[in-house]
């Protein structure tokens, strides 16, 4: 399987690596393209959503909600970022290397969970891509209906960069990085040009338990991207610097999403029932003239697109990951790869069509129980990448059932679970209204303040890494395959 790489010529290759190793002299690019593509790919209308959320949703008091999101971006943040510095070391996508903490076939159930939050992420923002399609095109719609032509056509286009792969994502962050520093800046002067946003500052809740559910909002919005960020910096040189790689990553997706979240927490304090015509329609109307409303549909389209092939591409290593696991193997053809992406995002058409009209309360749930999955699985990665392993992979076992890290590992498994359960006393149902009236026995103890992720931090923590560093046994050295040389046929390129 070959890599995917810029000719002379200027030709594109369509990637055909998916979870095998990348080799040394196939790494190319910088450490800026981390920041551009993590930049471009938060200044996106489901990050104004989710920033929205706090002020639509839960009532926070607007500059209460913009430091508490801020807080969350830079806690999330330094764990996305963590991970993001094993690509250029490994050479592999994320969630892969999961196999040297749950074992090869272990680590299948962390991954059944990302490939699930992959589609819940491209679905919804299929959803929102959709109606900005349709309002650029000038689409009739009808309340609560879902924009399914849009939908469709926003889904071609996420099948045909997906396909192109790696190269082809990164160019779209760049493009995503300037279309919304642009548009971006054009949307903040609108809004302070034409309502007094100073006025709606002080009203809302400014309680504790309110500013830890804005801190929880930022937060898992970083986190949840830890399963994909390997993907991305894997065909770095393998020398680039961890600090450099993580430092990049953290400043392009903490100062996009911040800018986003904030737009949309501003946006929330005061649109009142202008927003009842859904978070894209009134971004499209606080444009203002079409023309500016024309561009600032593309910018939703562009930031939107770059964000779902993202998803798309991470789906598609995972079911990867996950059918390697039971048949041992590490590459699967081209044609495969892009049927299955072809699948999946077809998959994410239907779902984005089926949604409820109730989105923005359902999109709150899903990126909040994603945390409470992921934490853990996070912690016990990190925590054995950078502390036991101490950046030392079999790289050879991963694919191995039989070798180091074998098919199941139970001291990672029963951490993982452990991880998820202690939360459970620690949910209040202002923060997760799909729990209804149910509150955690430990809840109302903690006043209301939902910390439950905060504690499966520190708990995934002190079960898995006093036990694994007794049963792990890492290699002494960085451990690659016999055939880390690069192929020099079969390259499928289009001009």
């Amino acid at each position: 399987m070959t890599s995917q790489q810029t000719t002379t010529t200027g030709t594109l290759i369509i990637e055909r690596r998916t979870i095998d190793m990348v080799p040394k002299n196939e790494r190319h690019g910088t450490p800026w393209s981390q920041f551009t593509l993590w930049f471009g790919g938060n200044m996106q209308i489901t990050a104004i959503v989710t920033g929205l959320i706090a002020v639509a949703i839960f009532h926070a008091e607007p500059l209460t909600a913009i430091i508490a999101v801020l807080v969350g971006n830079v806690i999330g943040g330094v764990t996305m970022a963590l991970h993001s510095g094993q690509g250029p070391r490994m050479g592999l996508p994320q969630m892969i290397s999961s196999r040297a903490q749950f074992g090869v076939i272990g680590a299948t159930l962390p991954l059944v969970l990302v490939i699930c939050m992959y589609l819940g992420f491209a679905s919804t923002g299929a959803a929102l891509a959709g109606d900005a399609i349709s309002h650029l095109l000038g689409l009739p719609s009808t309340a609560g209906a879902a924009p399914v032509v849009g939908i469709l056509i926003f889904g071609v286009l996420t099948v045909i960069v997906s396909v192109f792969g790696y190269q082809l994502i990164h160019v779209m962050g760049r493009v995503a990085t300037v279309a919304g520093i642009l548009g971006f800046a054009y949307l903040f002067f609108q809004l302070f040009a034409n309502y007094d946003v100073g006025a709606s500052f002080g009203e809302g809740a400014t309680d504790a338990a309110t500013f830890m559910v804005c801190l929880t909002l930022g937060a898992s919005w970083q986190m949840t991207y830890a399963p994909y960020v390997a993907d991305y910096s894997r065909y770095l040189p393998a020398d680039t610097p961890v600090s450099t790689t993580f430092w990049s990553t953290f400043l392009g997706s903490v100062t996009g999403t911040q800018i986003s979240m904030t737009l949309g927490i501003l946006i929330g304090a005061v649109s009142g029932e202008a927003l009842l015509g859904g978070p894209v329609g009134f971004v499209g109307h606080l444009a203002g003239p079409a023309a500016a409303a024309f561009v600032i549909y593309l910018v939703i389209i562009v930031g939107k697109l770059t964000a779902n092939t993202l998803n798309a591409y991470g789906g598609i290593m995972s079911t990867v990951t996950v059918i390697t696991s039971f048949n041992a193997g590490t590459r699967i053809t081209s044609r495969a790869r892009s049927i299955y992406i072809i699948v999946f995002v077809a998959l994410t058409m239907v779902i984005a069509i089926a949604a409820s009209a109730d989105f923005l309360n359902n999109f709150k749930n899903f990126v909040l129980l994603l945390l409470a999955v992921f934490i853990p699985w996070s912690i016990i990665n990190l925590v054995d990448y950078y502390l036991i392993s101490k950046e030392r992979i079999d790289i050879p076992a991963l694919y191995d059932r039989r070798g180091r890290y074998g098919a199941v590992n139970w001291t990672a498994l029963v951490s993982y679970a452990i991880g998820i359960a202690v939360q459970i006393p620690f949910l209040t149902s202002d923060t997760y209204s799909v729990l209804g009236t149910f509150n955690g026995p430990l809840a109302d103890v903690m006043g209301g303040i939902d910390v439950s992720w905060a504690v499966s931090m520190i708990v995934t923590f002190a079960v898995y890494y006093p036990w694994a560093k007794r049963t792990m046994r890492p290699p002494s050295a960085m451990i690659y395959p016999r055939d880390y040389t690069p192929e020099q046929t079969g390259q499928i390129a289009v001009v």
